[in-house]
């Protein structure tokens, strides 16, 4: 569960540091099983809840309001993309997708000025051969001054996270986030 470690030549090493963050996140644990020749097993222990949960609309939930308009999300994991598109488009808000920043500044650039400008947009901060959040905010700012862009990474020790401002990005949100603190920080450059 090492953060960075992997064995894959293309990988990034989060992905079971990832797994094991969201499980921690919800007071749970897991373990794992592996011998040569005869596979590997993962536990996953999770807290039952002692009542049945209703589900409930977006402005229920914690006092959230469903949220409206327009978000690029762009992340070079597929996975991460797809859990962002459904967290957001749970809080009401529509979604686009881009893989770096390049694709990211591209579709930016489209929109704006458009009848469906974009409202918000979450970078990456770090895209292994391709273009992150840093330089990726630098051209979207020089497209529009004003835009609304969080920086979001799995490293939050990195001084960009603790710095943000400085790089231009509005709110940056460390991964993996919950719907609560997605939502906190899209509030926080929507409603300043």
């Amino acid at each position: 569960f090492d953060p960075y470690f992997t064995t894959k030549q293309e990988g990034s090493g989060l992905g079971l540091a990832i797994a094991h963050s969201i499980i921690t996140k919800h007071n749970g644990y897991i373990s794992v099983r592996s011998a040569v020749g005869e596979g590997t097993t993962f536990t996953v222990y999770l807290p039952a809840a002692a009542t049945q949960n209703v589900r409930a609309s977006p402005e229920e939930a914690g006092g959230r309001k469903g949220g409206h308009g327009l978000v690029l999300v762009m992340d070079d994991d597929l996975l991460l993309q797809d859990l962002a598109r459904k967290m957001l488009a749970h809080l009401g808000y529509e979604v686009l997708l881009a893989g770096d920043g390049r694709e990211a500044v591209r579709i930016f650039a489209e929109h704006h000025g458009s009848d469906t400008p974009i409202d918000v947009v979450i970078m990456d901060l770090t895209i292994p051969g391709g273009q992150g959040g840093v330089e990726a905010v630098r051209e979207v700012l020089r497209i529009e001054p004003d835009a609304k862009v969080i920086v979001a990474s799995g490293y939050s020790n990195d001084p960009v996270m603790a710095d943000y401002q400085r790089y231009g990005f509005k709110a940056a949100i460390a991964k993996p986030f919950l719907l609560d603190e997605l939502h906190g920080a899209l509030s926080k450059v929507l409603n300043p």
